[in-house]
């Protein structure tokens, strides 16, 4: 038996190295014409574009076991795509919220179609637990409104979300474990123990579970499906939005890179996302050979052959460590965990 175990541990070893790309190198894709945005230097880690062309940034995120240069509180950003000068600003907050705990991971957009009232949704993680903020966007004052902070059992390591109301939204849980050694075992050992939570005033469950590592999550132009990455299984995973909000799995699509934050082309319906070509290097930070960066574009996901491109590639030695892709109008614009944020043109 202890011989047994021994080989099952060892196999759970090479299993994560495979599911990790532990010793996979990147192969550069370049994209011409593409700028640092000025003046974003700690991450960025999640990105979401409204219609206008206002993008949402979230930045200086802190995550115990990776590298961050923030020595600042984290921020949310706003980046005007329809203005060329690409100038990022801070949005302020509304008297009464503690922005000196704020640490922003994934965050999203809703628009209520009654008034055109614009809701920031923002996973928080001020300490151990996760908290959703959900903010109200006056763009005249640029500034966030602080409406409620949602907390609840179900929704412990909260990765990213996707609002589908004023204050219902799907969240990812990236770990089931909160002891950072734990989350390390979860990982090698390759075990699915997270995955999708429904949260409403009233209704809270989990829809989708099963999931190696549950990360970016975005719906659907239609608002009939739901998309959410796998990290370490390389998927991103399609299930149909049920009415009574559960999900039903459809399909999942392998993009063979760490798959981490999802965006949708709001006219093409494509899906973009920033990938980790190697997670070792993300963890293990190491300036002589950094992390590297990959984006990712699947189109007709829905069909029998979904169509996967690797759009941009990048060695670490431009970008580090992408977590987010996010289009407009023929731009591009990459995200990252704790590094600098990328413009590319696309035509």
């Amino acid at each position: 038996m202890g011989a047994l175990r021994v080989i099952t541990f060892i196999g759970a070893i090479l299993n994560f190295y495979h599911r990790a790309f532990l010793f996979n190198e990147v192969q550069p894709v370049d994209l011409p014409g593409c700028q640092l945005v000025k003046g974003m230097e700690v991450g960025s880690e999640d990105i979401d574009v409204l219609p206008n062309g206002l993008a949402f940034i979230s930045t200086g995120l802190k995550v115990p076991g990776i590298k961050s240069d923030a020595s600042e509180p984290a921020r949310i950003l706003l980046l005007d795509l329809e203005d060329g000068g690409l100038i990022p600003s801070p949005l302020s907050f509304s008297e009464g919220f503690d922005a000196s705990s704020f640490n922003p991971h994934g965050l999203s957009t809703y628009i209520d179609e009654k008034d055109g009232t614009v809701y920031l949704f923002v996973v928080n993680h001020p300490g151990p637990i996760s908290i959703i903020e959900i903010f109200r966007f006056v763009k005249e004052e640029k500034l966030l409104v602080h409406l409620k902070s949602v907390t609840h059992k179900l929704l412990t390591s909260v990765n990213d979300i996707v609002a589908v109301g004023p204050d219902s939204f799907y969240a990812t849980i990236d770990f089931y474990f909160s002891n950072i050694y734990m989350k390390y075992m979860e990982l090698i050992l390759g075990l699915r123990w997270t995955g999708v939570i429904y949260y409403s005033p009233g209704d809270v469950r989990e829809v989708a579970k099963e999931f190696h590592s549950a990360n970016g999550i975005t719906i659907s132009n239609d608002k009939q499906y739901i998309y959410a990455a796998d990290l370490t299984a390389h998927t991103i995973n399609v299930f149909k939005k049920n009415e009574d909000w559960s999900l039903t799995p459809i399909k999942s699509v392998d993009v063979n890179t760490l798959v981490d934050n999802l965006s949708v082309d709001p006219v093409t319906g494509d899906i973009w996302t920033g990938g980790h070509p190697n997670l070792y290097k993300v963890f293990v930070y190491n300036p002589e050979d950094p992390p590297g960066s990959e984006v990712i574009r699947v189109q007709n996901i829905h069909s029998d052959n979904p169509i996967v491109t690797k759009v941009y590639a990048n060695d670490g030695s431009v970008i580090q460590a992408s977590s987010c892709a996010s289009v407009y109008k023929g731009q591009l614009l990459v995200g990252t965990v704790f590094h600098r944020t990328l413009h590319c043109p696309l035509h």
